[in-house]
Order: structure tokens, then sequence, then C-alpha cells
């Protein structure tokens, strides 16, 4: 269980999460644009995708985006949370993959989309990142965007930076709130503890 920790602590680095997100939205935007890609939804959505998330930085942020929903949709979302965590585990127990929507997606739309991952908002374009001790890992995109961009030359766009302002960023956070463990958790993993 994440501990509880007051706003005042936490809100000024999401404050710094804020600054990394825009920078990370244009700079996708960038890539979109340059391959005329624009996801609208699809049959592979990647809200059914099962991401995993490592930061407490977006478990908190995630938290401050389902804080502004309103108590009944609220209630609606952790019961779907609940429903989709209970499914997976059975799956999970019969060794079957699984694809279920994510508890925020309502009729195609991200209900706390301002307050999205970063996984959810780098998704879908190819890229680059450069993981320590590992080389260059390049991504070739979404099926979707394979299929409609594929004759394109290649845009550069390297994750790499934004990867490592999150960690910095998580690492102060961490030592700000003496918290050592470390964070593996699923959009609908998180909504269960709020």
């Amino acid at each position: 269980m994440l501990p509880v920790i007051d706003r005042k602590i936490f809100g000024p680095f999401l404050e710094r999460l804020k600054v990394i997100y825009s920078t990370m939205d244009k700079k996708y935007q960038e890539a979109a644009d340059y391959y005329s890609f624009h996801c609208s939804g699809c049959d592979d959505n990647c809200c059914f995708t099962r991401f995993y998330h490592y930061t407490l930085l977006e478990y908190f942020y995630i938290m401050e985006g389902y804080n502004t929903l309103a108590d009944e949709t609220q209630v609606e979302v952790k019961q779907r949370a609940l429903e989709l965590c209970r499914k997976t585990r059975e799956a999970d127990k019969k060794g079957c993959p699984v694809r279920l929507m994510c508890p925020l997606n309502w009729s195609s739309l991200c209900l706390i989309y301002t307050y999205r991952p970063m996984i959810c908002r780098l998704h879908g374009i190819p890229h680059i990142l450069q993981r320590p001790g590992q080389g260059v890992m390049y991504a070739p995109g979404c099926e979707v965007f394979k299929k409609q961009c594929r004759k394109k030359e290649p845009f550069k766009f390297d994750r790499t930076p934004f990867y490592m302002e999150m960690a910095e960023l998580e690492k102060e956070l961490k030592q700000a709130v003496g918290m050592t463990q470390k964070i593996k958790m699923t959009v609908a993993q998180m909504l269960i503890t709020f």
C-alpha cells in the first residue's frame, strides 16, 4: 500500500511534472504532424492494453485527475476498476491473455485526459529509447500507425530525455517523502486505492 502524503508535499512535484508533460505533448504533436497521424480511436485501442506505471508521480497525478470527477462518476470508475482487476486476476490464473478497457475510458474518451500518464501520452508514434547499459531500443509505432504512415521517412522521436527527467523528479519525490519501495501498477490498480 502506498503512503498517504499531504498535497503540500507532492503538489510542487506535480507542477514540475506538468512542465515535463507539456514538453512531451509538444514533441509528440510535432512527430504526429510530421507523419499526418491523428489518433481518433481504432479497433486496437491502446486503452485496452495493460500498461504498468512505475512512478509515484503518476500515481498522484492520476489521483488529482480522479478527484476532479463528480462523486457519482468516481463511484462508477472505481467499480469498473475493481471489475477489471478481478477479471485480470482470473485471466492471469488461467494463463489467458486479457484485453480490457481502461476504467477511465468512457465512450472512447479519457475522463482524465489532461492527467493521463506518460505512456498514454507517447503511445503510437515510432520512437527510440536509449536505456543505460542496454543500448538503443527502436519501437515502430502502433499497428494503426504502421498501416497509415509506413511510407514516411522516420522522424527522430527520442523518448530518452523524458524518461530521464521523470526518473530524476521521481527520485526527488521519493527522497522528500522517505519512500524506497518500487511501484508497478496499472491505472485500475491505482484507482482502487483512492
